[in-house]
């Protein structure tokens, strides 16, 4: 986990980096004190879901089920085919079933801001038979941004993270704007024109903060998913769009797209000529992770089981190279430090959102 000296230029954190493996509670226990030198944490990961409050479940745990599992699980996407989250969500259903030999079903559940998906696994039987591939948009963004939501964070239990990757500005390939500092400008001199596509609250979030940073004038305009939101960038629909790295290569591949900046610390193997904010003086810098969770109150047996499981399965070279080609890393994170991690997180991106006037949908 990195952290950086908040300065006048930034609303976040210089950097953010991915939370990978165990040396991430390490790096946590400084954090008290940096922020008394006036160092601003933010996750590794841009973002993470429920400490005690996921833990609970843990404390209305069912009796282990040492059949587990006997029958066919559910895997729920809240998000439309074809995004990040839906391809890690199937790659991870492949390997699972071989391991467990039952059938892994993925259900694609798309609503705005995977509300829908959520809350069928926060209200599903806690057995280990549905689980939830999710992101930072349900799991912190939607709860820092919406107080109102027909899940909490308790409501879901964390069982580890399977990739990170950070964002990609992107513009239709048409677009006179061929630098960040020009599309800023054009924003600026037609605001009634400009806007950006997000599919969920850290999109939207993220977006936001670019805004922020940059004097930008971007409205929202909501999407379904990943996917849906780089092809409106690609119809021209919408001027723009901070899409996670799988989507956003996949569509600069049908050279209907420009990638102007990403928010990884340093460039992208897969896209080395597109320059880092950091490098273009905008200190945004920031990765989005895509894990695994399960109902509260699924039984601890089960959740470090599937926990075992993602550590291996992310071990193998077919899986590791499926991941890196998306432009995404391999990561994980043990269940207690991934609720630590999430439960940290939701009330820093709320108050940063109450603190610039950023809200939910």
């Amino acid at each position: 986990m990195s952290r950086s000296v908040c300065n006048n230029r930034s609303l976040i954190p210089e950097t953010v980096m991915p939370l990978i493996n165990s040396s991430v509670v390490a790096n946590q226990r400084n954090r008290a004190s940096a922020a008394r030198r006036h160092v601003l944490p933010v996750a590794a990961a841009l973002m993470v879901a429920v400490v005690a409050s996921v833990m609970p479940g843990a404390a209305r745990a069912q009796t282990p089920a040492a059949d587990w599992p006997s029958r066919p699980v559910t895997l729920v996407v809240g998000y439309a085919a074809g995004g990040g989250v839906d391809f890690m969500a199937r790659l991870l259903a492949e390997k699972l079933a071989e391991r467990l030999r039952q059938p892994v079903v993925v259900e694609n559940r798309p609503s705005v801001g995977a509300v829908v998906g959520s809350t069928q696994v926060a209200r599903a039987k806690p057995d280990g038979y549905t689980l939830m591939m999710g992101a930072p948009g349900p799991v912190i963004f939607n709860h820092a941004l919406n107080d109102k939501l027909p899940y909490g964070p308790q409501d879901l239990a964390p069982i580890s993270i399977m990739s990170d990757s950070p964002l990609v500005l992107l513009v239709n390939a048409n677009n006179a704007a061929t630098t960040v500092k020009a599309l800023v400008a054009q924003s600026q001199a037609q605001p009634d024109k400009s806007n950006y596509a997000a599919s969920s609250a850290s999109f939207q979030l993220a977006s936001e903060l670019f805004n922020k940073l940059t004097g930008a004038r971007f409205a929202h305009v909501p999407y379904k998913g990943a996917n849906q939101s780089v092809q409106a960038v690609m119809g021209g629909e919408v001027t723009m769009a901070l899409a996670d790295s799988g989507p956003a290569i996949t569509g600069l591949q049908s050279g209907k797209l420009r990638a102007l900046a990403v928010t990884s610390a340093q460039r992208m193997p897969g896209l080395p000529e597109v320059p880092t904010m950091r490098e273009l003086d905008i200190d945004l810098t920031l990765s989005l992770w895509i894990g695994l969770l399960a109902p509260a109150g699924t039984p601890t047996d089960i959740i470090n089981r599937l926990h075992r499981e993602i550590v291996a399965i992310n071990q193998l070279p077919d899986v590791r190279a499926k991941i890196l080609a998306k432009g995404s890393v391999p990561a994980t994170l043990e269940p207690a430090a991934f609720a630590q991690l999430i439960a940290r997180e939701i009330p820093f991106w709320r108050q940063l959102a109450r603190d610039n006037g950023i809200q939910g949908n």
